[in-house]
């Protein structure tokens, strides 16, 4: 019987870089990736463990299995892996509502699926494999790109911060970086691929200090000037950054790395400096604005993008109207807003100063509104500009519509075709709203010697 699979993601680039490169493994081994989930005989969720909504449609949709499992029983399989594997409440959980799953598995082995599928098959056993934080960083492993031109690339693993709010350190381990060899043989190999755009991964990437085996150490600015010189290579990109960790270095790469794209996300997650130390952020609330103003005077056009997180037990009201405050003198491009919620394992769990949930929708509903209007302002700063955009495919709208990214990260969308796909064209910006551009192409170049 042909075995094939299908994977769904759940949360951010880092898993879904994970997800491709289970597929990687899958494939490798004669596996079959199906295009949906009920075409597959072998079913996999890949968790995100950050927001409790993620926690819930994870089990929404996994409880929707459970009558297909009781009527095709061995001939098909389910298996959840990911940072929600890490914990042993949801372990404990699985085991006892959903014992009919038939592989459990976390972050630190994705590269033991196949195996574990093996022993599935062999043993006709519930196969539980959740593995301790390890220094040991598995290299060479194969991926199943989402895109041709583009790809996601892991330069370090794990978060050192310890936010009292989120629970990733303890998912995801502590922080260990990839050696710079090791990142740049995998991108230079991506460029002959036909990459045109990485995006480096990472919890915290401002705090790479990836070890060569000579025993010198290299920063993220040095990685970001040596992946500068790799031929194909057209832009670069990363994901995410910790206000505390940007260093002056850094900031002038933005201006000195002509393909490092002109955009950082940088989240602030508060905007008064009392809520800030009780999150552990390990920054106030001015020396956040001081960083903003070095990258606007390295490179005054760069795009920010944010998180907010509303609602963190204790905020009082004028706590809110400084983060208000704060957003109306960043001018963010765009912002990730949060509801707070509970994270079980996390200091924040114990505070007993929880906000009502009424005050809290009362509070994001006021910040939607305030970081919208100011992002449909800086898109309607691009009308009648000209913009470098890497060409996507098809946009989401299902209009025929193609899109792409500026330097600065802004979705555009534009008519084109097929073929464009991969290439960098040159669009004139002709309409904005509040999460997008429009445009049309006034040069296009193919990349094709």
């Amino acid at each position: 019987m042909e075995k094939s699979f299908h994977i769904t993601t759940f949360g951010c680039q880092m898993n879904e870089h994970d997800s491709e490169t289970l597929v990687g493994l899958l494939l490798e081994k004669g596996y079959v990736q199906a295009e949906d989930r009920n075409s597959a005989n072998i079913v996999i969720f890949n968790t995100c463990s950050v927001r409790e909504n993620a926690d819930k449609r994870f089990f929404g949709t996994l409880g929707q299995l459970k009558k297909r499992k009781m009527e095709e029983g061995e001939n098909f399989t389910v298996c959840v892996c990911g940072c929600m594997m890490q914990q042993q409440h949801v372990v404990d959980t699985l085991k006892a509502k959903y014992p009919w799953v038939d592989v459990i598995f976390g972050t630190h082995n994705l590269h033991q699926l196949p195996q574990l599928l093996d022993n599935l098959y062999k043993e006709k056993e519930k196969q539980i494999s959740i593995l301790p934080d390890r220094e040991e960083i598995v290299e060479g492993l194969p991926a199943k790109r989402l895109y041709h031109h583009k790809a996601l690339v892991n330069i370090m693993y794990g978060c050192n911060n310890f936010c009292t709010y989120c629970i990733v350190p303890y998912t995801r381990g502590r922080e260990k970086s990839r050696a710079p060899e090791e990142i740049l043989r995998e991108i230079r190999n991506l460029a002959d691929d036909g990459v045109r755009e990485v995006m480096l991964l990472g919890q915290n990437v401002n705090s790479y200090r990836g070890k060569s085996a000579d025993g010198s150490l290299t920063d993220f600015s040095a990685l970001l000037h040596q992946l500068q010189e790799v031929k194909g290579l057209e832009r670069i990109r990363f994901m995410t950054s910790h206000p505390k960790d940007l260093s002056d270095d850094l900031i002038q790469a933005f201006r000195d790395c002509p393909k490092l794209g002109k955009y950082i996300h940088l989240p602030v997650q508060a905007g008064s400096s009392r809520v800030l130390e009780r999150m552990n952020r390990r920054y106030s609330r001015e020396q956040y604005l001081k960083l903003v103003d070095k990258l606007r005077s390295a490179v005054p056009d760069i795009a920010i993008s944010t998180d907010i997180i509303v609602g963190f037990p204790g905020e009082t009201e004028e706590d809110f109207e400084e983060t208000l405050r704060l957003c109306e003198e960043v001018r963010y491009d765009s912002a990730f807003t949060f509801l707070y919620s509970v994270r079980k394992g996390t200091p924040a769990e114990h505070y007993e100063d929880q906000i009502p949930e009424e005050v809290k929708h009362e509070r994001f509903n006021r910040l939607v509104e305030v970081v919208n209007r100011i992002s449909a302002e800086k898109n309607a700063a691009y009308l009648g500009r000209t913009e470098r955009v890497l060409v996507e495919g098809p946009g989401k709208n299902g209009d025929g519509t193609f899109c792409g990214r500026t330097e600065s990260y802004k979705l555009v969308n534009f008519a084109g075709s097929p073929e464009m796909t991969g290439c960098l064209a040159d669009i004139k910006i002709t309409g904005s709203n509040t999460f997008s551009l429009t445009g049309e192409i006034v040069g296009l170049e193919t990349g094709e010697e």
